[in-house]
């Protein structure tokens, strides 16, 4: 065997490991950012069994205002499915899209509904309307660093994939597409400093 042999030889394993190498790391940061989602699946389901609670508390407050009621459980049932379909296919782009819009239906009920309790002081002083409050506020909470966690997770994937030489390599290894982030769609309302008057 000469040296030109042994030399190539040398050279084509090394490109193997190297190719091993990105493919095991595309996986790896796949995996990472499945496992972030999940952790978004966690927190988002506990605030939709949380609001069941909350509709019921309120009912008995709030009989003239069944209308707004109706209207969170039908957003929670929107969610609860963009949530399902979100699940299945982590990072895909129609189903984080279609997450975001059913997220921010929710997100709109429950701003009316929050309006709308303002107008019961008897509802706001009851001792389980006040945790119930507390305890989806701090569900909000999770479900933000969830989120953030997941999107950072994606753009490490994101990035890792798009450089080279693992962009000509990703779409072999079955990595062909950027994962998409979740966004809900007050993003660009928390990005707006608040104004302040008085």
């Amino acid at each position: 065997m000469s040296i030109t042999s042994i030399v190539l030889l040398v050279i084509v394993v090394a490109l193997i490991f190297y190719g091993v190498s990105i493919y095991n790391s595309l996986v790896a940061l796949r995996n990472r950012y499945q496992n972030a989602f999940a952790q978004i699946e966690v927190q988002l389901k506990r605030r939709y069994d949380l609001i069941p609670n909350l509709v019921e508390t309120a009912k008995a407050y709030m009989s003239h205002e069944r209308d707004t009621l109706e209207a969170v459980v039908q957003a929670r049932q929107g969610a609860m499915n963009g949530l399902a379909a979100a699940a299945e296919k982590p990072g895909d782009p129609q189903a984080m899209a279609q997450l975001s819009s059913a997220e921010g239906a929710l997100g709109s009920a429950m701003g009316r509904l929050n309006v709308v309790m303002e107008a019961y002081p008897d509802l706001k002083a009851s001792a389980n309307m006040q945790q119930l409050s507390e305890t989806l506020t701090s569900t909000e909470n999770r479900v933000a660093f969830a989120r953030q966690a997941f999107n950072d997770a994606v753009m490490q994937y994101n990035t890792y994939r798009q450089r080279f030489p693992t962009v000509l390599l990703a779409g072999t290894f079955g990595h062909g597409e950027d994962a998409a982030l979740l966004e809900f769609e007050d993003s660009e309302a928390i990005q707006e400093a608040p104004k302040v008057s008085f």
